[in-house]
């Protein structure tokens, strides 16, 4: 079936619901036995509300049927979806390699909570490949990758990295919050665990926190215990609203990509803009490696302003009229950030000024176009 068939019909069968095209809400904790030995034996689909729900079946299924995936978890936020996997395959004594160009939080959760545990934790260069071989130690318990990475794109071979690994028998997980499984499906290329942030495009309407996870057959019971025993359930109506959005994501991410690209390639021809780092552009170092690998793109990129430091970056933010400033993205509105990359060990690359993270939403590409010009005039003028 094509994305958009298996979108609008994956996860649950209305004949199920008396016919009704959604699945219920169930708001559960506690579920009954009809008799004691099938109490003892736990013998049912459903035991408690941690552990499952018709309504949480419903989305992982649906998720599942997009991945390739054994199983599928929901938890409550991208972070948790990060965190959750993490704490479930690794113990103490044991090696993490994460890419240097990590999503923040996942970087402060290793260097913190995790170096607490025992775990040792080491950061690789983004386009490594499969150099990584030459990390990987004989306590090399998991490889973390992302890509593209956060805020500056380096594309990871993925398939290269995952052969190493596997080599020295390490799991291999990947955050694919920017590609979505539309765009890039992380088992059919080597991948483990594959981590989604749905607060951002299944999701699409910034009002819902929610995190998956899904792995192949051979890690999937030891994901599931993980999430088990840590408790880390999400709420049903927050797990609705991520399937409702699951719905229509193929429709607003192609507009999503086309968007941004667009403003991207416009981007590269304006004055005051010294590069655009975007992977689906002809211009960016990796274009090959994400055309061999993705389908797709996503409406999330960085602009690196010509000369200027702080003080221009803030004045193109404060000029902005029609871009928020917030965090996240994926919504239906478009936001502009700061970019921050003092935190990084090896994916230092010398840029000509500073970075602005835009996510491309749904308004009309002729109006953000003005709205940044805007913002780049207010930069030239903070020089």
């Amino acid at each position: 079936m094509g994305i958009n068939t298996l979108l609008a019909h994956s996860g649950n069968n209305p004949r199920d619901y008396f016919g009704f095209v959604n699945p219920p809400v169930v708001h559960a904790s506690t579920v009954l036995y009809p008799d004691a030995a099938s109490m003892a034996g736990r013998s049912q689909k459903y035991t408690y509300g941690t552990r499952g729900t018709p309504t949480m079946d419903a989305l992982t299924l649906a998720v599942d049927a997009l991945e390739g995936s054994a199983g599928t978890i929901a938890v409550p936020s991208g972070l948790a979806a990060v965190t959750v996997p993490l704490l479930a395959f690794l113990a103490a004594g044991d090696h993490l390699l994460i890419v240097d160009s990590v999503y923040h939080p996942t970087r402060h959760f290793a260097d913190t909570m995790l170096k607490r545990l025992g775990v040792e934790v080491e950061y690789y260069e983004p386009r490594i490949g499969a150099g990584i071989a030459s990390l990987i130690k004989p306590n090399t318990k998991v490889v973390f990758t992302e890509s593209p990475g956060s805020n500056t794109y380096e594309v990871q071979d993925i398939p290269a990295i995952a052969k190493a690994a596997h080599e020295a028998g390490a799991i291999v997980m990947m955050d694919n919050t920017w590609a979505t499984p539309l765009y890039f499906k992380p088992l059919d290329h080597g991948v483990d665990i594959s981590i989604h942030a749905a607060t951002k495009y299944p999701a699409g309407h910034s009002d819902v926190l929610l995190g998956l996870v899904s792995a192949n057959e051979t890690y999937w019971k030891q994901l599931y215990d993980g999430f088990c025993t840590l408790g880390c359930c999400s709420g049903p109506d927050d797990i609705y609203q991520v399937l409702r959005g699951l719905r229509t994501m193929g429709v607003r991410l192609e507009h999503h990509r086309k968007s941004a690209l667009d403003i991207a390639r416009w981007l590269e021809e304006q004055p005051g803009v010294a590069q655009v780092l975007h992977p689906a552009l002809e211009s960016h170092p990796d274009h090959a490696l994400w055309k061999r690998d993705f389908c797709g793109s996503s409406g999330v990129f960085s602009v690196v302003l010509n000369g200027g430091g702080q003080k221009a970056q803030h004045a193109f933010l404060d000029a902005l009229r029609i871009f928020g400033l917030g965090y996240s993205w994926g919504g239906y509105e478009s936001l502009a950030v700061p970019v921050f990359l003092g935190d990084r060990t090896l994916a230092k690359s010398s840029y000509a000024g500073s970075l602005i993270r835009l996510q491309i939403g749904l308004e009309d590409v002729e109006d953000l176009k003005a709205d940044i010009r805007r913002g780049l005039a207010a930069a030239a003028a903070a020089e």
